[in-house]
């Protein structure tokens, strides 16, 4: 029988904190030194504890990976979607990591209906564009930040990370000879993109603190020495990107910070002069902007939160923005307008209502909107490949938890529904197996919190007697947690496991309220709300403490920090994945990545004494408590993060450990912060982390 080596021990070596007459002897802040050789040893001797505590689960990790690819379709393609001349499509081939991009051409200018490819088909005319498999041919990651075809179809430009933090090198391909071009810009932000006539290349870099803050434009063929700046924002609590309209009409320069936003038009065809601004920033306004031409008239559609908190879309003159506002769906509380996705003839609206994702077109000369209904209680759904100016219909994504992802298309005209695609599951799935409800649990203040369910049928309805429950959370940032279809969640469900959502505060379900009920000061509701649905659960007879495991990742690993120190004894389990659990010493730093955009989400406890003395009384690393009977923990996290930087788990783990809790750490060491690489990696990480699950769970291997 193989030996369990000892837990890893972290050295002790206190380092100073003081602010606000606080002083706080933080022993493992030294492991912020990533490339210090002590913390790395450390970090390796933590995967391999974590690799020999659960070597007794690789039997079940295997099972569950081949449960995930053996209902996979893996040789598959996506559904073309059309610009230009051209239907541009994705290629996965059986045993390959990484997606292929296509394209073949249209059988004639009036096709809209798009091919139906098999796998085993070639398209007529078919070219590869990118292969990402012999893009990543010697590298442990990599990952597309950018990839656009010029409008005259001639170039494409593509943007690659090969180390997982985010920082990603342009470069430019001659679709016509196949040969890359000189063009290489290093060090780029995601989202690139060409001007319309293809000559130049819009892009954006990041400051030290990782914050995209400088718009540039490259002229193909040019050394970027000779870049120019298009744009610069000065001020740190401000991200910057840029964007063409679909029209093509205008490029719009966007500044956002979690509470305040502004936008700088261009024109399109001439890219040489000033941007203006649509509305000049005022603190706590948001808005977004999307051109239409109605009348013959330039015009922009503005959805913004002026003096309406749910938001309201109205309608100004292009050439002068602040000008007068025709409003054009008037704010309606409890109702949180999203945005607007403008074509030549009609829009579509996206919001939200009653916790659920919604759409509807919308006419512009009447102003009146048509929502787009469908015939489930919980779903979601979002506009999805539609980069033609004047298509005569509308693609969708469409989904829930028993109803796997489905590209439709609606012509707008007819309101007639073309279902191009259904996710294909393998095995014989039927949706009628599984269920799916919505139930509801008082908050400490009495707010009604939505906890979204999800089941496999034969194993009898929720609530007729204790079942193993697996609870996922987040609320931060306003996103939401939509129901969506995962291939991946059917080794649960058929294990008799129960998947469930608590949409606690901070989330963006209910509407901008909800929101503003989890940020900042009062940040604890999200904590407290999320261990109030672990209650009702339990009390309701859903499941009991000894078979429900919790799992949030990044911001919600913030949550799963919080409510292992408030409500212990209700949890079998923490799944923490990229965990932000050292919030308190990563905000007042702002020398770090994200810190001063991130003061608007929790306040600034640098120069606020009410906001440190907050934080500091929930994040999760400095309110570890001895004497408790933890849960059982597991911490994933990536040397490479920009985002949430690995220290804070690995900090959080050796705290944990100091007062006897079973915490294991698990460290990808070629990865970032959306974790491994590859469809297959992937599939292996997403097993790791179930077989734990069921292990925590007590569900038994087949």
């Amino acid at each position: 029988m193989t030996s369990v080596p000892e837990a890893p021990s972290a050295a002790r070596r206190p380092v100073l904190r003081s602010h606000h007459g606080d002083d706080v002897e933080d022993a493992y802040e030294w492991l912020r030194a990533k490339d210090d050789a002590d913390v790395r040893a450390h970090l390796e001797a933590e995967n391999a504890f974590t690799e020999a505590r659960t070597a007794h689960l690789a039997p079940l990790r295997e099972q569950i990976f081949e449960e995930i690819r053996s209902r996979t379709l893996e040789t598959d393609m996506s559904v073309p979607v059309r610009r230009g001349q051209w239907w541009y499509y994705t290629r996965s081939i059986e045993g390959q990591q990484y997606g292929i991009h296509c394209r073949a051409p249209l059988v004639s200018p009036e096709d809209w209906d798009p091919p139906v490819l098999s796998p085993d088909i070639t398209v007529p005319g078919e070219q590869v564009l990118l292969d990402a498999n012999r893009e990543a041919d010697g590298h442990d990651f990599f990952a597309l930040g950018s990839f656009e075809v010029s409008t005259d179809a001639t170039r494409l430009l593509y943007a690659v990370d090969t180390v997982g933090d985010e920082r990603y090198t342009i470069r430019v391909r001659d679709l016509e000879t196949g040969e890359l071009l000189p063009d290489a810009i290093p060090d780029t932000f995601a989202g690139a993109s060409f001007s319309p006539d293809g000559r130049h290349i819009v892009y954006t870099t990041v400051d030290e603190a990782w914050r995209p803050d400088t718009v540039w434009l490259h002229e193909v063929g040019t050394a970027t020495s000779d870049d120019r700046t298009l744009f610069h924002e000065p001020d740190d609590r401000y991200w910057v990107g840029a964007g063409f309209t679909r029209s093509d009409r205008y490029l719009i320069i966007e500044l956002g910070s979690s509470i305040t936003s502004e936008e700088w038009l261009m024109d399109a065809d001439d890219l040489s002069g000033q941007p203006r601004v649509v509305w000049p920033r005022q603190e706590g306004v948001e808005y977004s902007s999307s051109h239409a031409v109605v009348d013959g008239e330039d015009v922009l559609y503005i959805v913004h939160n002026d003096q309406a908190l749910d938001f309201e879309l109205v309608r100004v003159r292009a050439d002068d923005p602040q000008g007068p506002r025709e409003i054009v769906l008037a704010h309606e509380p409890g109702q949180r307008l999203l945005g607007i996705s403008t074509f030549r003839d009609w829009a579509v609206v996206a919001y939200r209502r009653d916790g659920l994702s919604r759409l509807a077109t919308l006419d512009y000369l009447s102003g009146a909107p048509t929502e787009i209904a469908f015939d489930e209680d919980l779903y979601d759904v979002g506009t999805a490949g539609n980069p033609e100016w004047a298509p005569p219909m509308i693609r969708l994504a469409f989904g829930s938890f028993v109803t796997p992802s489905t590209v439709v298309d609606i012509v707008v005209a007819t309101d007639e529904r073309r279902i191009r695609k259904q996710q294909p599951v393998l095995g014989g799935y039927d949706p009628a197996d599984y269920g799916q409800r919505r139930v509801w649990a008082l908050a400490e203040d009495g707010t009604r919190i939505p906890v979204s369910l999800v089941w496999r049928r034969s194993f009898g309805e929720p609530g007729e007697k204790p079942r193993p429950l697996h609870l996922y959370g987040y609320g931060s940032y306003e996103h939401p947690i939509d129901p969506a279809f995962s291939i991946a969640r059917l080794s649960e469900l058929d294990r008799g496991v129960v998947f469930a959502v608590a949409h606690v505060r901070g989330g963006g379900e209910m509407g901008r309220s909800w929101y503003e009920d989890g940020k900042l000061l009062s940040k604890r509701n999200t904590f407290t709300d999320f261990v109030a649905a672990a209650r009702h659960l339990v009390q309701n007879g859903y499941t009991d403490a000894e078979h429900l495991v919790a799992e949030g990742g990044s911001a919600g690993g913030l949550l799963m920090g919080a409510v292992a120190n408030i409500a212990p004894e209700l949890f079998a389990g923490i799944l923490a994945v990229v965990p932000f659990v050292d919030a308190l010493t990563t905000i007042l730093d702002p020398s770090l990545p994200l810190t001063v955009i991130e003061w608007d989400e929790w306040g600034n406890p640098l120069d606020d004494p009410g906001v440190y003395a907050y934080m500091k009384g929930y994040t999760p690393y400095e309110n570890v408590r001895d004497g408790v009977d933890y849960p059982r923990v597991l911490a994933v996290t990536s040397l490479n993060d920009t985002r949430v930087m690995y220290v804070e788990p690995a900090k959080w783990v050796a705290r944990l450990r100091e007062v006897g809790a079973d915490a294991l750490l698990k460290c990808e060491m070629s990865a970032g912060h959306g974790g491994v690489s590859g469809r297959y990696n992937s599939w292996r990480e997403r097993a790791y982390e179930l077989a734990w699950i069921f292990d925590v769970l007590g569900v038994a291997q087949d």
